[in-house]
C-alpha cells in the first residue's frame, strides 16, 4: 500500500493539502507536521481554512501568531483568518499602494483599506506570506492546510492573474504619470522617490518569485485529499486537471474515511461502492500515488490520536485501535 514515505527524503520546503471540504485535509496535514516534528525537522502547521480547525484537533489554543504546539517539540501552528491577512497586507504593502496612489491624485490614507477590499487581495497576500517564510528559512518544512478546493484554484491563480494585471497596468499608469510629471514640474513640485512604474514592477517580480516557488517541485508539493464516493472523486479530477493546467507538482492522492474490514450488510455496500471510486483513481492515475486511511471508530482529536493517521500516512500501519 502507497504512503508518503518518499517525502522524508524530498527536501520539499511546502507541502499544501487541498480538497473539499470535509474530507479531511486538516487531519492529515496535521498528522504530516506531527510527523516531521517527530523526526526533528523544525515544523510549521498553516491553517488558511475559514473554519480553523486546528485548534479543535489538538485541543490546544492555535493562534494567529506562530506558536509552539504544547507537549509537541519542534512543532509549530499557525491559524490565520483573512481579516489577519488583510491587517499584515497593509502594514506590508500599505505605504507603496498609498504612495502609487496619492502619486496621481490627492487622496486619503483610508484609499489603501478600500484597495485591501478588493477581491482576491487575501489570497496574493497569503501566498506571499508563506513566500516569506521559505526565504526566511526559519523552518525546515512548511505544511499547509488550505481553504476547501474552489478557493485554493482561485489562491493558485492568484499570481497569474496578478502579473497580468499589472502587465496591463504599466501601459496605463505610465501614460498617466507622464501628463501628471509635466502638470507637477510646470507647478514646480518635486518628484516622488520612486515611480509608479518602479513600484508595479516591484510587484510583478515578487509575484514571479511566488509563482516560481508554487511551480518548482523540488520545493513545494501539492497533495490532494478526497474520499471515496462521486462528489469527492469528481472534485478531485478536476483539481487535478487544474493543478495540470498550471504546470503545478502531484505526486499523491490521499483517500480518506476507507472501510477496510466490513463486517454487516452496510459497512459491505459501502465498501463494493468506495472500492470502485478507489479503482477508478488508480486506473486513471496510474503515475501517481494513492494514498488510503481506513475509516477510525472514533473521531480524530488530541496528539495521540493524530499519530494514528501518522503511522497509516507514513509507515503503512493500518491501526484502528482508537
Amino acid at each position: 500500500m502507497s504512503d508518503l514515505r518518499d517525502l522524508e527524503s524530498s527536501g520539499k520546503k511546502v507541502v499544501m493539502f487541498g480538497g473539499k471540504g470535509g474530507v479531511g485535509k486538516t487531519t492529515t496535514s496535521s498528522a504530516t507536521a506531527l510527523h516531521f516534528a517527530n523526526l526533528g525537522k523544525k515544523t510549521l502547521l498553516i491553517s488558511s481554512d475559514p473554519t480553523q480547525s486546528l485548534s479543535d484537533i489538538f485541543e490546544t489554543e492555535i493562534q494567529a501568531t506562530e506558536i509552539q504546539v504544547k507537549g509537541v517539540r519542534n512543532l509549530f501552528a499557525v491559524e490565520i483568518s483573512s481579516e489577519e491577512i488583510l491587517k499584515r497586507w497593509k502594514e506590508k504593502f500599505g505605504p507603496e499602494i498609498y504612495e502609487a496612489v496619492s502619486y496621481l491624485a490627492p487622496v486619503k490614507p483610508e484609499i489603501v483599506d478600500y484597495i485591501g477590499s478588493a477581491p482576491g487581495i487575501d489570497e496574493e497576500f497569503m501566498l506571499d506570506y508563506i513566500n516569506e517564510l521559505v526565504k526566511e528559512d526559519r523552518y525546515d518544512i512548511i505544511i499547509w492546510d488550505t481553504a476547501p478546493a474552489g478557493h485554493t484554484l482561485h489562491l493558485l491563480n492568484m499570481p497569474v492573474e496578478f502579473i497580468n494585471h499589472l502587465t496591463a497596468a504599466v501601459n496605463i499608469y505610465t501614460s498617466v504619470q507622464s501628463y501628471v510629471d509635466r502638470i507637477r514640474s510646470g507647478l514646480g513640485v518635486k518628484k516622488k522617490r520612486r515611480t509608479i512604474v518602479e513600484i508595479i514592477d516591484g510587484w510583478k517580480d515578487l509575484s514571479g518569485e511566488i509563482l516560481r516557488l508554487l511551480k518548482d517541485p523540488t520545493k513545494t508539493e501539492f497533495i490532494t485529499v478526497t474520499i471515496p464516493e462521486g462528489l469527492g472523486i469528481n472534485q478531485t479530477t478536476r483539481l487535478i486537471k487544474e493543478f495540470g493546467r498550471y504546470g503545478l507538482g502531484l505526486e499523491h492522492i490521499i483517500v480518506n474515511y476507507v472501510v477496510t474490514d466490513p463486517d454487516c450488510d452496510f459497512h459491505k455496500k459501502r465498501y463494493r461502492m468506495q472500492q470502485k471510486y478507489i479503482a477508478k483513481l488508480k486506473k486513471r492515475y496510474p503515475g501517481l500515488k494513492i494514498v488510503e486511511i481506513p475509516l477510525f471508530p472514533t473521531e480524530i482529536k488530541g496528539v495521540e490520536r493524530i499519530k494514528k493517521i501518522e503511522e497509516v500516512l507514513f509507515k503503512s500501519q493500518l491501526s484502528q485501535s482508537l
